[in-house]
Parts: structure tokens; sequence; C-alpha cells
């Protein structure tokens, strides 16, 4: 299949790797240097790829609080487009491709308010400071998932209320997709629930 053609997201995003999940095998520098190349050539060569998915989830299941967060993914969401421009592109070819991914909380208004506000600031910055254009540009695409850290291995039935909270809020927050966590991801082994089903433990 021709790259033009290929379609889907690719996380590629390193500085929250040295903010808070610590996978990464090389300095900031070269790091960042590869995903600008991975932008630049999805630009030019893959329109319907989207480069990277820029990940607040790890931050915020590492102990950041929501505002924290936000601050800290946008921060490095501008950081990428500012190595994109000085490489030389043209916001409005790649920043519609830019993508994110949240955490869904179990505060419920200030989990409606952080996505809303995530998106006011995201559409503000690129249009005022990096001069965006058109509109695709402005638009926050972006990924919730309900958090693990407010799972517990030892009540997986609060879990499911958790959960349910958690992804009400996200809705309201509209992101563009929500994920529910399995409610048994702090457990490591199958067990049965009352009822005789099996719930086997999260990878």
């Amino acid at each position: 299949m021709a790259p033009e053609r290929l379609a889907g997201t690719i996380q590629t995003d390193i500085l929250k790797e040295y903010i808070a999940q610590k996978e990464w095998c090389f300095p900031i520098e070269p790091a960042m240097r590869l995903v600008t190349d991975m932008v630049e050539y999805c630009t030019e060569r893959m329109p319907r790829w989207h480069p990277i998915s820029i990940s607040g989830y790890h931050i915020r299941e590492a102990g950041s609080t929501a505002q924290q967060e936000l601050a800290f993914t946008l921060k490095d969401g501008f950081t990428y487009v500012e190595r994109a421009i000085e490489r030389g592109l043209d916001v409005d070819d790649f920043a519609p491709r830019l993508s994110f991914f949240f955490n869904a909380h179990i505060d419920f208004f200030e989990e409606i308010a952080k996505y809303r506000a995530a998106r006011r600031i995201w559409a503000r910055e690129l249009r005022d400071t990096y001069g965006a254009k058109s509109e695709r540009s402005l638009l926050m695409r972006c990924h919730a998932q309900t958090a693990g850290v407010s799972l517990t291995a030892q009540q997986p039935y609060n879990n499911v209320v958790r959960t349910a909270i958690e992804a009400l809020a996200a809705v309201l927050g509209e992101p563009s997709r929500c994920t529910p966590t399995p409610t048994t991801r702090r457990s490591r082994s199958p067990r049965k629930t009352p009822c005789g089903l099996l719930c086997a433990p999260s990878r």
C-alpha cells in the first residue's frame, strides 16, 4: 500500500517520557530531531497519518494534578509545533494531524473543565502565537482514557463506579474518543464474581 493511503496514529511523544514514563534511550535533542523528522515525513508523504499523540495520560498517572497534566501536555504540544516551524514547515500543513491523549480522573467537574480549557488554549495559541489560519489547525483532537491509578485490586465493584464517573466526565468534556480502563487493571490474576463470571486481569 502506498504511504499516502495509510491512516493511523503513532504516539512519538518523547517529552512525556522525560516527564513521566521514563521510557527513553537517548538524550533529548536527538529525540526531538527524530520526532520532528516524523512530523516532516508525514506532512510531505503521509497526509492521513497522525505523527504525534501528545500524552498527558502518563503524566497524570505519574502523580500530577489536572492543572499540571494540562500545563505539561500543552507545553509539550507547543514545543513540537515550534520545532516543526523551525524546520520550515507551515503550521497549517501539520497542525491538523496533531492529536492528544488525556486522563479522565474522578473529580467530575474539574475534568469536564479541563477538556474545555485545553481546547480553548490550544486554539488561541495556534492562532495568535503560531499564525495558524486554517480552522482545522485550531481543532484539538483528543482521546481520553479513564484513570488507572484510581482503581484498586481490593474493590473491583467500586472500580466499576469510579470508571463510569470518570468516563461520563470525559464524555461531557467532549473528547474525540474515550476508553474506559478495565476495572480489573489492578489485579493480575483472574477471579470469579459472585454470579460466576470470570474476570480476566488487564494486560
